[in-house]
């Protein structure tokens, strides 16, 4: 497998899984609509089609590129919008992803790696940390998206050949992530520090995420597109519980940063989760390199770049 297609390759988690393929020596071929993705993402090396995943034309370009395996990472990300407005949420997640998945039958590709949320498909586990048998019980639209293709992703390997590598990710952070948005706390919280305001912190702040660096993230899609066996879903993350107050106090002491604000009215979905990648450990043989602090100083280097 040589020539590789990413969805939303002009996004967080595509732009910088399409660099790490290069290096890898790989042919890598990105489509996005460019909705929350940023074409300055894109590496001039990769071969760039402003194209939405519902678009027929997704069909085509598969044939025509001769793809041999797909990283989806497009979607809509924003789960308070999911919740808003499930309508689009189901279109874009959803229905994009069967497209995307009946094009990749019709013309041979095999390999899928898909984005998943072991953040979200979860919820509020029973116990920590979730393994991979742990009940999905997704609270929003946006994890039952994720959760609905993960069964459309089992339908496709069952009846048309594809070899599917679902993985579920953990909160991830680091370099690219769009600060405007609500899904990507660390990057919030650092662009409103540098702007000179004062984060606001949902609720309490004892609530918990799991959190995993890019990098890591990176090594991880590279590791399912080689991968082998038989194994269909993996989580990856660190296993390491760390509250929204406990991330703050590492920003603070790295930008010099002074009390955040509480907004005690809203009601975290999602109170705690860390996820066990112990599979992922066994059978990508994929662990974590990256610590939360150092992940954080990283990141923060780079927003801070000229």
């Amino acid at each position: 497998m040589k020539r590789i297609l990413i969805t939303g390759g002009a996004g967080f988690i595509g732009s910088n899984t399409a660099d790490r393929l290069l290096n890898e020596g790989y042919d890598v071929v990105v489509v996005d609509n460019l909705t929350t993705g940023c074409h300055p993402n894109v590496n001039s090396k990769v071969r760039f089609h402003d194209l939405d995943i519902g678009d027929d034309a997704l069909v085509d370009l598969i044939r025509a590129e001769r793809i041999d395996a797909v990283i989806h990472a497009a979607a809509q990300i924003n789960v308070r919008d999911s919740v808003t407005d499930p309508v689009t949420d189901a279109r874009i997640n959803i229905v994009g992803t069967i497209k995307l998945l009946h094009a990749c039958a019709a013309h041979g590709v095999k390999r899928i790696v898909f984005a998943s949320s072991g953040g979200t498909v979860y919820g509020n586990a029973p116990t920590l940390p979730a393994a991979e048998a742990t009940p999905l019980s997704p609270h929003s639209p946006y994890g039952i998206a994720k959760a609905t293709c993960e069964h459309y992703l089992e339908f496709f390997r069952i009846h048309h050949g594809l070899r599917p590598v679902i993985l579920r990710y953990a909160n991830i952070f680091g370099p690219r992530q769009n600060p405007k948005g609500e899904a990507g706390v660390i990057a919030v919280f650092i662009q409103q520090i540098l702007d000179g305001k004062t984060p606001c912190i949902w609720g309490p702040g004892d609530q918990t995420r799991d959190f995993v660096y890019i990098d890591d993230v990176t090594t991880a899609n590279l590791a399912a597109l080689r991968y082998a066996g038989k194994r269909t879903v993996f989580n990856i993350g660190s296993g390491v519980e760390t509250s929204i107050n406990a991330v703050y106090a590492i920003l603070a002491k790295v930008l010099d940063a002074g009390e955040p604000a509480h907004n005690p009215d809203y009601r975290e979905e999602i109170q705690r989760i860390c996820l066990d990648a112990s599979c992922a450990a066994a059978e990508l043989k994929w662990l974590p390199q990256v610590d939360i602090a150092t992940g954080i100083e990283r990141t923060v280097a780079w927003y801070r770049r000229p």
